[in-house]
């Protein structure tokens, strides 16, 4: 039976014990007033011109329990953004607070480097038991940095280690953190501009993206073409490009618009790579633990990586990444990659207790039907405003992609990217108590990553906001 946290309760008369859902109704009749707060002045003022979120999400937050948080204007909101994915069981849910309470209680040392203690053995145990058998048996693990983007890092430096190559192979579209190794694998420009555009050593690919096909194909064609360009390059001797270290991919595209990755797509790759012998890298940082509905994205098509990287959801809200990997893989010598915070105890006792709710709830399945249900609906909100140019996703890892139904079309004759619409809605459904992300190509998409805690009354909730925040437009 799906255990759901505590709804979010004010103690102040006004509220009392509402439900949630009948409080945004009221936002969905009268929209809230965003007016800024003196944090948010304060924040502006203070903080650098790097950040990004508070710029389109205006909120200053107090309080947040499971899929809801409250502002410090007493304003309540479903959040489908979640950390980014981080937050598999939403805010504050109780086995989480349990196990970072007992923790705390047990006066386990915080902070350890990499010296290993009962908390960090629990945790490795848990993880590989959610891990492929075979994958599991020979799998070697390595504690990074606080993110994924240094998981990466630490991936990178284990294949060209491993291999004795430098040549990296990464698609366009692709998003695997903001470090300067990272971000050579990006395949947006904005970020890179600044810093001179350096792509060295990487080579891009043509992701299978079929409603903006780089090849100008149906579907079908995209998902050939891709492969077909992938096998010659790897095997053509003039082909310009030294056998790579490795091949870094998503199986969906986050960043880069919610793009799944077909699964005889994915199978083909694997066949590919095996034959040239380039180790696969598959970056499940926002796609692990149950987010497409199974536990990992890989296990939709049945494969298995050479390279496994891991974060966000997998510290139960709390900075951890890792990098899981074949033995034979396990060339680098002591202190190839370190990191000061890669004993965050708290970070990995939540996560274990996170690991094991998922498994003992089936979150994951959960996700596949909330998702579906979530999906449908969104469907059915494209057959009736024709700027939804396309629903995609898997699981609860969702997105429209927003187009200006009267405006030029591309050479497929699809109308062009609207991310000026998609800015708007994303305002209008913020200011209803809905809040989302965008991303994709020219910020178009509209992303929804609730927690997987979500039910279908509060998917239904969700629909109904993006509904009436779609007839502003």
């Amino acid at each position: 039976m799906l255990s759901t946290p505590p709804l979010i309760r004010r103690t102040d008369a006004s509220v009392g014990t509402q439900d949630p859902l009948s409080r945004l109704q009221r936002a969905l009749l009268q929209p809230y007033d965003l007016t800024g707060h003196p944090l948010l002045e304060r924040q502006s003022a203070r903080e650098s011109s790097a950040r990004t979120y508070p710029r389109r999400i205006p909120l200053a937050l107090r309080r947040g329990r499971g899929i809801y948080v409250e502002d410090v204007a007493g304003r309540l909101f479903i959040d489908c953004l979640a950390g980014a994915g981080t937050l598999a069981l939403g805010h504050n849910h109780p086995v989480v607070v349990e196990a970072i309470r007992r923790t705390l209680d047990d006066e386990l040392p915080l902070h350890t480097l990499d010296l290993t203690t009962p908390v960090k053995d629990e945790f490795v145990e848990t993880l590989f038991e959610l891990l492929p058998p075979r994958f599991a048996r020979d799998a070697r693990i390595q504690f990074c940095g606080p993110t994924g983007a240094d998981a990466i890092e630490a991936a990178l430096k284990l294949v060209k280690i491993a291999t004795g190559r430098q040549t990296l192979l990464a698609f366009q579209g692709g998003y695997h953190g903001m470090t300067q190794g990272a971000l050579q694998l990006m395949g947006n420009l904005g970020p890179k501009a600044a810093l001179g555009g350096a792509v060295s050593g990487v080579q891009f690919l043509p992701y299978p993206y079929a409603f903006r096909s780089p090849f100008g194909l149906d579907a079908a064609g995209t998902s050939a073409a891709s492969l077909h360009y992938i096998d010659q390059l790897l095997a053509d001797p003039e082909g310009g490009v030294p056998r790579p270290a490795g091949l870094v991919t998503e199986l969906i595209q986050g960043e880069g618009g919610v793009i799944p990755a077909p699964d005889d797509w994915t199978r083909q790759l694997r066949r590919i790579t095996e034959g040239a012998d380039v180790p696969l890298i598959i970056d499940e940082v926002q796609t692990g633990f149950g987010r497409t509905g199974r536990m990992f994205a890989f296990e939709h098509a049945g494969i298995e990586p050479d390279v496994l990287v891991l974060s966000k959801a997998i510290g139960g809200s709390l900075p951890l990444s890792v990098v899981v990997y074949r033995g034979r893989l396990d060339r680098w010598t002591p202190g190839a990659h370190a990191g000061t915070f890669r004993g965050n105890q708290l970070a990995m006792a939540a996560g274990t207790a996170t690991l094991r709710h998922l498994q003992q709830e089936q979150l994951a399945e959960h996700a596949a039907a909330m998702g579906a249900r979530l999906n449908r609906a969104l469907l059915e909100l494209q057959r009736v405003h024709s700027g939804i140019g396309e629903v995609r996703g898997r699981g609860l890892m969702l997105g429209m992609e927003l187009v200006d139904p009267a405006g030029a079309t591309d050479p497929l004759g699809r109308p062009l990217a609207a991310p000026e619409r998609a800015v708007r809605l994303q305002r209008a459904c913020l200011e209803r108590g809905l809040i989302v992300e965008l991303g994709g190509r020219h910020g178009s998409v509209l992303r929804l990553l609730p927690p997987l805690i979500i039910t279908e009354r509060e998917v239904d909730a969700v629909v109904e906001i993006i509904g009436e925040s779609m007839k502003t437009l």
